[in-house]
């Protein structure tokens, strides 16, 4: 057994809901003889599309006959719809009309051109129909009424009485409202006070940033002309303590060079160390430059002789290879 649920109409548009269980007919696909529809075949009912589904108690169901002014105002409707389409066609901005002697021809814009070998050829076609009202739409199927109404009378205010109801609700509403407003002003007024002191914060900070660039800045001058003045004492004694060193080496080497100097000639020219420059010159200038024009002249020498050997040698393999074609060309048979 299934339910099927049935709506009847009330007289402010509303429906009610009632069913009486019932075996529901399965209707097949397709067309059958009417002594076949005659036979009760049991199936889902979630197929059936006379059965509701979802909320009965809200649903509303639109009218199916439609006015004939409404569909004259339609119809009108998508009458100026085609006047105002035709207007922006007739103003659309087009391509002028070609000179005399000359016609418009499509061509090809893309970067490669291919020939067009297979052109469609269309044609148009037209026809007028007369004009003809819209078919209503189907009306929704809504089963015969079964069963009995039951009904109760309920007079005016015995359920609720809206004066009496909706005086709390205002006053919830009307607290909640002016609580948020003071809620929202007080959190205004201590964003402005944040924001305030966070400007002052902001300047303070930023002067004390100030001062304290000027004050590292100036540690860093003072530093600078204290490592500068310590430099140059530094630099001042270093050539005082060099100055009195080689005051001193040259005290001390003219004492100890004014004996040395005798002993050191003589002790050079008995060992030979002064010598004849003439001869000096001879041994360091002509000598060193006789022996390298004698050894030029001997590179040169050695230079031809190689070539010499080399053109020979060239000359040799040219004549064995023109007497082995020779001979090669003898051996050969004739053909």
């Amino acid at each position: 057994m299934a339910f099927v649920s049935h709506n009847q109409r009330e007289t402010n548009g509303s429906y009610t809901f009632s069913s009486r269980p019932r075996a529901v007919e399965n209707r097949s696909k397709y067309r059958e003889p009417p002594l076949e529809q005659t036979q009760m075949n049991y199936g889902n009912i979630m197929y059936d599309r006379r059965v509701v589904r979802g909320n009965n108690h809200t649903k509303h169901i639109t009218t199916t006959h439609q006015d004939p002014a409404e569909i004259q105002r339609q119809r009108e409707i998508r009458r100026r719809a085609a006047e105002r389409k035709r207007a922006r066609e007739q103003f659309r901005p087009r391509t002028p009309a070609a000179v005399e002697g000359r016609t418009h021809v499509d061509v090809q814009t893309e970067l490669y051109l291919e020939e067009l070998s297979n052109v469609t050829v269309a044609a148009d076609m037209e026809c007028q129909t007369d004009d003809f009202l819209d078919r209503p739409a189907t009306p929704l199927f809504i089963p015969a009424k079964s069963g009995k109404d039951a009904e109760t009378q309920i007079e005016e205010g015995e359920l609720f009485d809206f004066d009496r109801e909706v005086q709390p609700l205002l006053e919830v509403l009307v607290g909640k409202t002016i609580e948020q407003s003071l809620e929202e002003v007080m959190e205004e007024e201590e964003l402005a006070s944040l924001k305030a002191q966070q400007r002052a914060f902001q300047e303070l900070r930023n002067n004390e940033l100030a001062e304290v660039q000027r004050l590292r800045e100036q540690e860093r001058r003072r530093s600078e002309e204290k490592e500068r003045r310590i430099s140059q004492q530094k630099e001042a004694l270093k050539k005082e303590k060099e100055t009195a060193e080689k005051i001193a080496a040259r005290a001390y080497t003219q004492q100890y060079l004014s004996d040395l100097f005798p002993s050191v000639f003589t002790s050079l020219r008995s060992h030979g160390f002064f010598y004849d420059p003439v001869e000096k010159d001879i041994e360091t200038n002509f000598l060193p430059w006789l022996m390298e024009e004698v050894n030029n002249r001997m590179d040169k020498r050695y230079t031809a002789r190689e070539l010499l050997d080399t053109i020979i040698y060239d000359v040799v393999q040219k004549r064995l290879e023109a007497f082995k074609d020779v001979e090669t060309q003898t051996e050969k048979p004739d053909v």
